[in-house]
């Protein structure tokens, strides 16, 4: 069983490491494009904020995230882009703060939580650990957008076992979305963490297999690298679509990242 209150300790973190990129920056820097298309270094300190804000809503009023969600359905495809938009707008330090106080509501919201609450959200409904293990899977990948923005190599974390989860977990949601029907054979996937050690998922036995450096594998199903820059290796036709395929992010398929585009 997942162990909330060490996973909330790594969204702080991992959002603590973030802010220590983009806190010193002018002004003018926030405004600078970053690697998905139209967004500023603002923008994505603005989705964050944003999506953290809307956690906290499933959190505690059901019946207003499902309010919420029916308003955006028409506009399904844009109105991600429109709150950034509009996030984006505020000054740095407007933002930061709107930032912090949105992590801190969403853990505290998290804490009060019931045991075996499935709480809402844009794809299958999920338990309070899962909710902060997707805040900190999106910290860590727009962190990455901005890393590379502001050309700064981040050192790899044990936080990257939360992201590698769910890239493994979201195997058959990814075919879904692509329109595909995910193979009912189990998958074995065995990572290189940072520290050395070896994360595994899936049977030992298994005839489809991935391996790699996790840092790698985390990039790959967040989209912020192509895989043709990736040490990131399958054994099997079914484990080679699904690298094709992979992304651990709610939402419709993304473009991701062009082969040899670092920024």
């Amino acid at each position: 069983m997942a162990d909330l209150e060490a996973l909330l300790g790594d969204f702080a973190d991992e959002c603590a490491d973030l802010e220590r990129l983009v806190a010193p920056l002018p002004a003018a820097e926030w405004a600078g494009p970053t690697p998905a298309p139209g967004w500023t270094i603002a923008h994505q300190i603005g989705h964050l904020a944003w999506t953290d804000e809307v956690a906290t809503l499933a959190a505690t009023d059901a019946d207003d995230f499902g309010r919420m969600v029916a308003e955006a359905a028409p506009r399904a495809l844009t109105f991600v882009d429109e709150a950034a938009e509009q996030a984006s707008t505020a000054a740095p330090a407007e933002l930061l703060d709107r930032w912090h106080r949105g992590g801190k509501a969403l853990t505290d919201a998290l804490r009060a939580v019931p045991a075996g609450t499935k709480l809402p959200w844009f794809g299958p409904p999920m338990s309070a650990a899962s909710m902060i293990s997707a805040r900190i899977m999106e910290t860590w990948a727009h962190g990455q957008d901005v890393a590379d923005t502001l050309g700064v190599t981040r050192t790899p974390t044990a936080r990257l076992r939360t992201v590698a989860h769910l890239g493994v977990r979201t195997r058959n949601f990814a075919y879904s979305v692509h329109g595909k029907t995910p193979p009912d054979n189990e998958f074995r996937v065995e990572l290189t963490a940072p520290d050395g050690a070896i994360w595994s998922w899936g049977p030992e036995d298994a005839e489809q297999r991935v391996t790699g450096p996790a840092l790698d594998f985390c990039l790959l199903v967040t989209q912020r690298r192509h895989r043709d820059d990736l040490t990131v290796d399958a054994v099997g036709p079914d484990a080679e679509t699904w690298l094709t395929l992979a992304q651990a992010f709610a939402g419709p398929t993304g473009a991701g990242r062009a082969a040899g585009q670092f920024a």
